[in-house]
């Protein structure tokens, strides 16, 4: 869909659009599924667990959205490809892609983290969304444009004690970004990531539950507490809709000010 199509429907306007989102089941993924749908896009809601995506399929068509529920587990290419032909077969078209889906495995020094555990996060968080964007990339193409929007986080900026190999994959989240943006710009296609900070999900559940890292955050954070998945639901929105029309290969931080400098306490 061309730019100045959409811009003419509003800014913030998803009509007629579809999106797909992994990892949809829950937390952001969640949010951002819901907040879609009520801007007025046809969402396509994926996770490993069936059950559980028809339960936000059914909170979205409560709201009067339209959604269906598909199964996906992201590190095997067959179920991706699946994931976007049965996007295609229901609706005809992907106008946004939300890869949302992650793993993290392992909590601590990297030097004790096993082989498996590595090949896990790097294949799950960045291979797959390699994967799943070359597959949309040539639909978007043939529809005159499209936007991908990866989850990364801002461990892709930062070295981590506990989480060095999850902040490896989200750094080169943001690289594959800028990649999308600078290989398929010329189409209409843009692509972007997003930084979270913590956010409370269970899917972060080990740092935010922990008394010691969540005192620390805070401490360190100007907003002085920690996220909530539909505060980063908001610049998906964003993404996806005319309002960023002009916006690819970037990424937007939103981490309550942790990563601008030293909290007013330092």
């Amino acid at each position: 869909m061309k730019a100045s199509t959409k811009a003419s429907k509003g800014l913030f306007d998803l009509t007629d659009q579809v999106a797909v989102v992994t990892g949809a089941s829950r937390g952001i993924g969640r949010s951002i599924a819901i907040r879609l749908a009520e801007h007025g896009a046809k969402v396509v809601v994926s996770s490993r667990k069936l059950e559980a995506c028809q339960q936000v399929v059914e909170s979205i068509r409560e709201a009067g959205g339209e959604a269906i529920a598909m199964n996906c587990h992201i590190g095997r290419k067959e179920e991706l490809q699946a994931l976007v032909d049965q996007s295609l077969k229901t609706w005809g078209r992907i106008d946004s892609l939300v890869c949302n889906a992650a793993v993290n495995p392992y909590f601590g020094p990297s030097i004790d983290m096993p082989d498996e555990a590595y090949d896990r996060v790097m294949n799950s968080n960045v291979r797959s969304n390699f994967w799943l964007c070359n597959m949309v990339a040539p639909i978007m193409k043939r529809q005159g444009g499209g936007s991908i929007i990866i989850i990364s986080s801002i461990g892709g900026f930062q070295g981590s004690d506990r989480l060095g190999v999850y902040c490896i994959s989200k750094a080169a989240d943001m690289q594959l970004a800028r990649n999308l943006a600078v290989e398929w710009g010329e189409h209409n296609i843009r692509a972007n990531c997003i930084a979270p900070g913590l956010i409370k999900t269970d899917f972060a559940k080990a740092l935010w539950d922990n008394p010691s890292i969540l005192q620390k955050t805070v401490a360190h954070t100007p907003l002085a507490r920690i996220g909530e998945p539909d505060e980063i639901a908001g610049a998906a929105v964003f993404l996806a809709a005319a309002a960023g029309s002009y916006t690819t290969g970037q990424t937007i931080t939103i981490d309550g000010g942790r990563t601008s400098g030293m909290s007013r306490s330092d």
